[in-house]
């Protein structure tokens, strides 16, 4: 197979002008640019242009794929709107992303190499459906770290005894199981973290609950807020949303349970793993007997319509013997078959070996029809 990479671009914040655009055509004649995209693949060669320098300067997110098993997502997010002490404590032991500071914004970058994807991808229906990530960190929302931090566990760079970043992540939204699809996180893994829920304000407790949150906020901070939007600041929602979301972490707060640790987590895997495998041999013997019962009794009815065809049976092997090609030898070996059914069923199993006998016999130099034959036994 021939090599392919993919690359995409999304501008989320600020559109492409005219002089953007035109600088971007000039690292490729062939990439599809718009106001706020820039998408490219390669089946021979490469992309001339540098992914982190025009995160730098144009772009909010860019993912990358290439068919021998590398993947990359990067996203950059304002500074001022992100926690970083928060975002390290998941990425102190990261083998597999960086966070690095740009001007007033912080450049993630997710990697994985060598992975066996399975299926043909050509990568130009992902970064739709992962984009909304961005906008969940921003607004607070960590369980994309967790994830990362996943990836390290099955990297073997964290210890067994380490606790979990975050009381679980569920429930998985779409995004986030994309992410885990995209860069081949165990599915078993995911399942065990999951299977814990985050924080319960993390989705909002409720909108009733949300009403309230906003409605208590002083006449200060809601002018403030409309007033931004009004001078088309961006992101003012997502921060509004992350301010909701602190606020309700702190009226619904819980004391948190013991941590689960690594190995607690991959025993929690096998054991999803041992169900999901067994499940599925369930349903594969379960589907084997429904075909194996539905060709019984399409035998079943084959042999009654031989049965009332008498001797012409006999004469419909040799004349798909005489076809001289695999079809006519198949269809005859075919009948031969149902022929030995039936005369076990009748009794007459030695009549039917000094037919069979004859027959093998009389077209011993058809090699391949006598290796068929070889089948019946």
């Amino acid at each position: 197979m021939s090599e392919y990479q993919y690359y995409e671009f999304q501008a989320v914040d600020r559109p492409l002008g005219k002089a953007d655009r035109e600088a971007l055509r000039d690292l490729s004649s062939r990439a599809r640019i718009t106001a706020t995209s820039f998408t490219n693949s390669y089946d021979w060669g490469d992309f001339r242009g540098d992914p982190d320098e025009l995160m730098e300067r144009w772009f909010d997110l860019h993912l990358y794929l290439a068919n021998w098993g590398s993947r990359r997502l990067m996203m950059k997010l304002p500074i001022r709107l992100v926690d970083r002490d928060r975002i390290g404590a998941f990425l102190g032991n990261d083998d597999s992303s960086t966070l690095r500071v740009a001007g007033e914004n912080a450049i993630l970058s997710i990697w994985r190499d060598e992975l066996e994807p399975g299926d043909w991808d050509d990568g130009e229906s992902w970064l739709a459906v992962l984009s909304p990530l961005r906008d969940a960190v921003l607004a607070g929302d960590l369980r994309l770290f967790y994830l990362i931090w996943l990836m390290d566990v099955e990297a073997e760079a964290v210890g067994p005894d380490e606790p979990e970043p975050m009381p679980g992540f569920g429930p998985l939204t779409e995004a986030l199981e994309a992410f885990a699809e995209f860069f081949c996180i165990n599915q078993d893994l995911v399942r065990a973290a999951a299977e814990q829920g985050a924080a319960a304000a993390l989705d909002g407790v409720s909108p009733e609950a949300d009403e309230r949150i906003v409605a208590a906020m002083s006449d200060a901070e809601k002018t403030g807020l409309l007033m931004r939007i009004f001078n088309g600041e961006p992101h003012v929602p997502t921060e509004l949303r992350a301010l909701v979301r602190a606020r309700s972490e702190r009226q619904t707060a819980t004391p948190p349970g013991a941590p689960r640790t690594v190995a607690d987590l991959l025993t929690r895997a096998r054991e999803i793993r041992l169900a999901r495998e067994r499940a599925e041999a369930e349903r594969a013997e379960a589907q084997r007997r429904l075909e194996a019962e539905a060709a019984e009794k399409a035998r079943e009815l084959r042999l009654v319509a031989i049965r009332q065809r008498g001797e012409s049976v006999w004469r419909d092997v040799e004349d798909e013997i005489m076809r001289r090609n695999p079809a006519g030898y198949d269809k005859a070996t075919a009948l031969l078959s149902d022929l030995q059914a039936l005369a076990e069923k009748q009794g007459s199993v030695e009549e039917f070996r000094l037919r069979l006998q004859s027959i093998r016999e009389r077209h011993a130099g058809k090699g391949r029809f006598i290796e068929r034959l070889e089948a019946l036994g």
